[in-house]
């Protein structure tokens, strides 16, 4: 059935466009993931119900503006050429923009499970590595051509059925047109007022919630929403109740409070002969704890690192605090509590922070951050530089420079065998970085290196010939290299005269992915931590549950160092040591426990969960006050520290 004439007949064409392709995109994302959802049938409804309301506000807001020009285009022009190309080209344009984000969700739900968010809207500010990615993962020719041609035959298809035409020879009246578009408007304020995308959330599964979204209302709402004020949207207790709470979790038998109130200042005092090795530390990326035949895995692709970790002091029960490169950077270096919304890798005032490299750099050390690709990205080398970390990378960005108050190493073309859109390979990072150990043991200068890889990410490429899974294949191939050139690293290390006297940290970021049915899915934080070659330490497990932030504290602990800290970590070996772990997505703000979980989210909400860890099921319990009083006192006083100075040396 052909429309009727009026002037509004192609814009509601595309609205109509717009809610049939979003059903069948919510419905091809659904039929992926309904095995592992745990949805039932039950809930789709409300997926469907809720997706349209988003579906129509999407539409609202491509439409509004094409809307008033509707408005107040006279009647006389309405037929003119330039209405005609303007519409068409209007439209072809809104098309293909709406075409390319739905393969856009495909893409994004494969790697994050989950609609856009913040992390989408970083891909938006760095191109380079993002656009370079994308044309190295997929057949960018023949996707942009698919795109093209898609929306050709869309336009084709509304224009066969006098869509346009029936708009160029309407003669809608003022007053039609008036209420059509005051309409129109009216029920885009009643959207922006009355919906968000916490309403998706109201469901328990996370799936449901993320399919119930729209991907690019979700991009808007992330771009508004990328850093969340933690006194502004999360509970709050009194603030001197808090840092009292505290004091009193971060209290041990070798620790001694430097300064009263709101404050984790303390010094660690440990009376035994100081041990003073050269600390390198790998941060794998993307790097979870099931590739490893040590926690299940039965495809033997990291036969390295299995091999060391009988051989090392190896963390069997290790959370990640996040799910991105820059908030395991965070807990790395700052070891503190996650903040909600970005890491303060990306923030604004993070520059003089009080930090592991500062704990190094008092003891005579230089402190270098590696990184294979532009260390532009994420704001990385603005962070590392401006918190007393050299810099080694690859200086891509001519026109870019950030503002640094260290110095900045550029790794040469002749030093690079292999790299992709995120930077070097594996082997030529470490090979950088043994090149910069050698200098420093020649000048008789002690090192700490944190070193980032880049070869666990997609596309997964890495140089040919190195292992028997081609370059580019599947994620375990890229596991396998990564493992690979562990062992390479080893092999060069072990043969300097440096070695013996350098311990080895071989640590994750993040897991390779945090997709799960619930809200924060805790098996996808589980990660792998060894220490390598720690002076008179024998091989152990410690199976003590643990984060990320306890990796320094108890390290210097085995090596005997006595030292200032602001540091929220804790030395895992301590008699009385009370397990714990922080995990976080960009909003949900969880605090773990042995058997339980809780999760602090916007709007003031808590969440309390048992979690059986043997089968990973979470399941609702009452709330328990404890562990709400030690999630609050975590995340409450690290927002506050940091906003107000106190994070600072």
């Amino acid at each position: 059935m052909r429309s009727a004439k009026n002037r509004y007949a192609v814009l509601f064409g595309f609205g109509t466009l717009l809610l049939i392709l979003s059903f069948l995109v919510r419905t091809a994302l659904l039929i992926w993931i309904y095995p592992q959802s745990g949805l039932h049938i039950s809930d789709i409804p409300a997926i469907y119900g809720k997706g349209l309301v988003y579906d129509a506000g999407v539409a609202l807001f491509f439409t509004i503006a094409y809307a008033f020009y509707l408005l107040i285009l006279p009647q006389r022009l309405n037929s003119t050429l330039f209405n005609r190309v303007f519409t068409y080209i209007g439209f072809f344009l809104a098309t293909m923009i709406l075409v390319f984000s739905f393969f856009a969700e495909f893409t994004f739900w494969g790697e994050y499970a989950g609609r856009f968010d913040f992390i989408a809207v970083d891909y938006l500010i760095y191109t380079y590595e993002v656009i370079g990615n994308i044309n190295e993962s997929y057949p960018l020719p023949l996707l942009i051509g698919g795109v093209l041609l898609f929306t050709f035959l869309l336009t084709w298809g509304l224009s066969r059925r006098g869509t346009f035409r029936n708009s160029f020879q309407s003669n809608t009246s003022w007053g039609k047109r008036l209420l059509t578009f005051a309409t129109l408007l009216g029920l885009l304020l009643l959207h922006v007022y009355f919906i968000s995308n916490t309403w998706a959330e109201k469901s328990k599964n996370r799936y449901a919630q993320e399919l119930s979204k729209a991907g690019v209302y979700s991009f808007i709402s992330a771009y508004q929403n990328n850093e969340l004020a933690y006194d502004k949207y999360y509970l709050l207790e009194d603030d001197n109740k808090v840092f009292d709470r505290m004091r009193s979790l971060l209290q041990s038998p070798d620790s001694r409070y430097l300064e009263n109130g709101k404050s984790v200042y303390r010094s660690i005092t440990d009376t035994a002969t100081r041990v003073m090795p050269n600390v390198m530390m790998v941060t794998i990326e993307s790097f979870s704890a099931d590739f490893m035949d040590r926690f299940g895995n039965t495809q033997h692709i990291t036969p390295i690192l299995d091999s060391i970790a009988k051989q090392s002091i190896l963390f069997t029960n290790m959370y990640a605090t996040g799910t991105r490169t820059v908030r395991g950077m965070e807990a790395l270096t700052l070891a503190v509590p996650p903040t909600p919304g970005q890491s303060i890798v990306r923030r604004k005032n993070n520059e003089g922070l009080f930090s592991v490299g500062q704990i190094f750099e008092q003891a005579g050390y230089e402190s270098t951050f590696f990184y294979g690709g532009d260390g532009y990205f994420d704001n990385m080398n603005k962070f590392f530089g401006n918190n007393g970390y050299d810099i080694t990378d690859r200086h891509r960005r001519k026109l870019v420079e950030d503002q640094i108050t260290t110095t900045r190493t550029n790794i040469p073309d002749s030093a690079v065998q292999f790299s992709n859109a995120w930077g070097i390979c594996d082997e030529d990072i470490y090979n950088a970085a043994i090149r910069s150990a050698d200098e420093k043991y020649a000048a008789g200068k002690p090192f700490y290196d944190f070193i980032m890889t880049t070869s666990n990410h997609r596309p997964f490429t890495y140089p040919s010939g190195k292992i028997d899974i081609p370059s580019g294949a599947s994620r375990e191939g890229a596991v396998k290299y990564t493992d690979y050139a562990i062992g390479q690293f080893l092999k060069n290390i072990s043969t300097k005269p440096w070695f013996k006297n350098t311990v080895v940290i071989f640590v994750a970021d993040h897991c390779a992915s945090s997709a799960g049915k619930n809200e924060i899915e805790i098996s996808k934080y589980h990660i792998p931590c060894i220490l390598y070659n720690v002076p008179g330490a024998t091989p152990q497990e410690i199976n003590a549950m643990c984060s990320q932030i306890d990796i320094y504290p108890t390290l210097l602990s085995l090596l005997h160092w006595s030292y200032n800290s602001k540091l929220y970590g804790k030395n895992v070996l301590e008699p009385g040591y009370q397990p714990r772990a922080m995990i976080s997505t960009y909003q949900k703000l969880g605090y773990l426990e042995p058997g339980k979980l809780l999760i602090l989210s916007p709007q003031q909400k808590a969440a309390c969960f048992s979690w059986n860890q043997a089968r990973n099921e979470q399941h609702a319990a009452p709330m328990d006050s404890s562990l709400l009083k030690n999630s609050i006192a975590n995340y409450q006083t690290a927002y506050s520290l940091f906003k107000n100075g106190g994070m600072k040396k």
